[in-house]
């Protein structure tokens, strides 16, 4: 299955490397996934305003998505970004890692928590997890306060995790790390759970349901 994601900021050449080599690292058999940067539009989401001007570019550009060349598309983002428009817009499936990892969690029968990097996306997070239909099973989302250059800071990141669970904020079953684009660590207390990871995961798991499956 070939997916086309799209970054939900600009983001800068390395950068744009270092997430498509992730994406190589975390893809199972059978999927493969392409990064395009937005060629326009913020370069980091510390708003509500820059989220939801994110949303409406994201939707814009992956609404163009050549269905000859790709079975689906992967939001790039925690957030989901305009996830439900581009479902209805486009012909191709549409996968928002949020939905399908509270969801997953959920089904289970776990109680989650998250964290992530500021207020605003904080704030977005618990709204998608709700929108999905899991506010009554999310047991908060707690804020890093770290900085956009954190998130390529494997170390710096984890730590702040660590940090989080380690004073007992979050008492909880599983914990969503609020970015697509962090490797995540152990902390010793409850999973934290790569929401990348995980989504591919399960994309693979049903590979074979979607035209164009292995190709």
């Amino acid at each position: 299955m070939r997916l086309r994601a799209i970054t939900p900021i600009v983001v800068p050449d390395d950068e744009l490397v270092r997430r498509q080599k992730r994406y190589d690292e975390l893809c199972p058999p059978g999927v493969t996934l392409h990064l395009d940067n937005l060629t326009t539009g913020p370069d980091r989401l510390e708003s509500e305003e820059q989220i939801r001007e994110s949303e409406r570019l994201v939707f814009e550009e992956a609404v163009r998505t050549d269905p000859d060349r790709f079975d689906g598309i992967f939001l790039d983002c925690v957030l989901d970004p305009a996830l439900e428009d581009l479902q209805e817009a486009s012909s191709l499936p549409v996968f928002g890692i949020t939905r399908m990892v509270s969801s997953y969690l959920a089904s289970m029968g776990l109680r989650m928590a998250a964290v992530a990097r500021n207020q605003p996306i904080a704030d977005e997070l618990a709204a998608r997890i709700g929108a999905a239909g899991w506010s009554d099973e999310l047991d908060g989302v707690v804020v890093l306060d770290l900085s956009l250059e954190d998130i390529a800071d494997t170390s710096r990141w984890n730590e702040a995790v660590a940090g989080t669970l380690a004073v007992g904020e979050l008492q909880t079953d599983a914990v969503i790390n609020g970015c697509s684009a962090v490797e995540v660590r152990p902390t010793g207390g409850p999973p934290v759970l790569d929401p990348t990871a995980l989504a591919l995961r399960l994309i693979g798991a049903g590979v074979d349901l979607f035209d164009g499956a292995g190709r």
